[in-house]
């Protein structure tokens, strides 16, 4: 409510607030001073928003794309000293911000007498804090800084050039951090503060989890950043799942680190132990046929054949599982339309085939020794034994169930900020355009209503009570949203696991994407979703995850006439080969929105000792006509209403019906 003279009638008719609001601001001089500090705020130019998504577990690369604020940092050391610095000590300053303490380091062991470079990099490192803090409050700069330094730097990026006693007293501070060998420290803290103003806000747009060596790493580097939010992307809604303790989302996680050979984040990570899946397999599975179950190894691996065979038949093992207890959700949940991904029924034992959507294969194997072909969706006692001992598993491991409480904090299956949104996976659609309708709960659902059905189950799925309908039903929803037919996560008529594992013929493979993925370069379908979400500004974008774009091939990621961007550019080395490059990420600061795209990453030790940066290239694609203040953003919007909520509440203290106080 703006009211520039608020009536006597809106005092009262917000009477009981205002009393409330009085003891925040107890007189009209606080009550003044905030209005103007707030009215001020307005007119600062916005906070820079880094976007990246589709990280897989890619921690190192995630980590320095993080750090560099996709080359931001660098833009900023450039700015201050292409013409006085030589590049290669720009390049070195720029990684000593990105990691101080390796760097520190790396270069006191290559260097014994450091008093002149702390120095001169310690005066450098207050510039680029003093840039940074320029479109901040000092108020806001002041809660970025580590709290050991705080009044020091404070005190250093707020000092005025033109009195000689101030140069003097700001070299002394210089100089007797180094004297009292706190140099190291005071350069961490300044390298903390730089990473964390040049960033306001890092939205994450999906999936966390699988293909790469350690998603808990990612997840502990991201609960230690200030600011962040995160779109749950369809990998990450299955491990949600299977911390639940959905037997099916266990068995599923564990099948795909079982495929990529990705073990490192359950055991090393998370330490579940996996010797009962072990135990279980190499009993019943000994003398199976496991020759399309051999892990997919990468090349610098070092495994005996033992090992291998191990790890074949546990993924067969748990693959059946899986499909076994996929079988019984699908029967639990007609609505999901999912009848025709129960396979194990559809298998001709005699003839070797398997019936698909109407058409019969060739199996590569028959031999199925946990399933009763009379009752093929049944876990065997032994099956149901290791499935307990899993699921108990996962449910008690400490790390994952504080990553999952983080996402559940943090994470909502979609976003609406600063006019764009902000989603993983995809908004359903018909082949026509239209949105597609699902029933559930009793409710035709599609669109926003569908994502807020979707999120609201998921969350269910995890805070209901244990043994309660909710609870069963949320879990098995989490399920749904990863793989369900044309789940806004999935985005797919399927996933062919099964048929990947015992068919040949590559038809049988293919995995029809939603209708939403064909319209992805049409402008108005982009503005109508856009609108759906009450986003119909001309400045708005759609901001997606979950589709790699073929970069290599030529296509671009910028989509819908600009109203789409598209930033799963391939992070996760799997995905290369197919991108041509090593993922996107998105500015978006007071100038307008800039695509980034990289090259695969060489490594920390790369990085720390050879100053060896992401080669990135950088594409300003919607320029702002003029600088965008915080008042043009959501925050803006939540300023302007208590700067209107404060003017009644001084209208409420000259009026009397509140009463000042003067507190000592």
């Amino acid at each position: 409510m703006d009211l520039i003279k608020p009536t006597k009638e809106d005092v009262m008719q917000h009477l009981k607030y205002l009393r409330m609001l009085s003891h925040q601001y107890p007189n009209i001089q606080s009550a003044s001073t905030e209005i103007i500090n707030l009215q001020a705020i307005l007119g600062l130019p916005k906070g820079t928003e880094h976007f990246m998504s589709d990280l897989h577990g890619e921690y190192e690369a995630f980590i320095h794309i993080r750090n560099s604020a996709s080359g931001a940092i660098r833009e900023k050391v450039d700015a201050l000293y292409q013409n006085t610095v030589p590049a290669a000590e720009r390049a070195e300053l720029s990684t000593l911000i990105y990691y101080p303490k390796a760097k520190l380091q790396e270069i006191s062991e290559r260097n014994e007498d450091l008093s002149e470079w702390y120095k001169i990099t310690l005066n450098r490192l207050m510039e680029i804090c003093r840039l940074l803090g320029s479109k901040y409050t000092r108020s806001k700069v002041r809660k970025a800084l580590p709290e050991d330094f705080a009044y020091i730097i404070d005190e250093l990026i707020n000092l005025s050039y033109d009195a000689l006693n101030k140069q003097d007293y700001y070299a002394n501070i210089l100089s007797t951090i180094i004297d009292i060998d706190r140099a190291d420290d005071f350069i961490i803290a300044l390298c903390t503060t730089i990473k964390r103003l040049i960033v306001d806000r890092l939205h994450i747009v999906g999936d966390i989890f699988d293909r790469g060596p350690r998603a808990d790493i990612v997840l502990d580097c991201l609960m230690e950043h200030h600011c962040v939010d995160i779109q749950w992307g369809n990998h990450d809604i299955l491990w949600m799942g299977a911390a639940t303790g959905s037997r099916t989302c266990v068995a599923t996680v564990l099948n795909n680190s079982i495929t990529y050979n990705n073990l490192e984040v359950i055991e090393g990570g998370y330490g579940i132990s996996l010797r009962p899946l072990a135990l279980f397999a190499n009993e019943v599975y000994k003398d199976a046929d496991i020759s399309r179950f051999m892990p997919r190894t990468v090349a610098e691996g070092n495994y005996n054949r033992k090992d291998l065979m191990l790890g074949a038949r546990m993924h067969k093992a748990i693959a059946i599982i899986q499909f076994k207890l996929e079988g019984q959700i699908i029967k639990r949940h007609p609505e999901y339309r999912m009848d025709d991904r129960m396979l194990l029924h559809r298998i001709d034992y005699e003839a070797g085939t398997i019936e698909i959507e109407g058409k019969r294969y060739p199996l590569t194997d028959c031999d199925f020794p946990t399933v009763d072909r009379d009752d093929p969706y049944a876990l065997t006692e032994e099956e149901a034994l290791l499935m307990r001992q899993l699921k108990s598993a996962f449910q008690h491991s400490e790390k994952l169930q504080r990553h999952v409480q983080f996402l559940y904090s943090k994470g909502s299956l979609y976003k609406c900020f600063n006019k764009n949104l902000l989603f993983h996976g995809c908004i359903p659609l018909n082949p026509d355009g239209s949105l597609m309708e699902f029933s559930f709960g009793g409710q035709t659902l599609s669109g926003r209503g569908l994502m807020d059905y979707a999120d609201a189950v998921a969350r269910r799925g995890y805070y209901a009570r244990e043994g309660t309908p909710e609870k069963q039903y949320g879990k098995d929803f989490l399920w749904f949203l990863w793989c369900g037919r044309n789940s806004p996560l999935c985005g797919r008529k399927k996933i062919a696991t099964f048929e990947r594992l015992w068919v040949d013929d590559p038809s049988a493979w293919e995995e029809p994407k939603n209708a939403y993925y064909r319209y992805t370069d049409d402008e108005d379908i982009a503005t109508f979703l856009l609108g759906q979400f009450g986003l119909g500004t001309p400045y708005s974008h759609i901001i997606n995850g979950h589709m790699p774009v073929k970069a290599g091939a030529g296509e671009s990621p910028i989509k819908a006439g600009g109203k789409l961007i598209v930033i799963d550019g391939g992070f996760c080395r799997a995905y290369q080969s197919t991108t041509g490059i090593a993922g996107y990420t998105l500015i978006y600061n007071s100038y307008g929105l800039r695509l980034c795209s990289h090259e695969p990453f060489a490594g920390l030790d790369n990085a720390i000792k050879l100053n060896k940066d992401i080669l990135s290239t950088q594409v300003v694609f919607d320029r702002a006509s003029s600088r965008i203040k915080v008042d043009e953003t959501d925050a803006g919007e939540g300023i302007r209403e208590l700067i209107a909520d404060l003017k009644l509440l001084l209208a409420a203290y000259r009026l009397g019906v509140v009463s000042e106080r003067h507190d000592k």
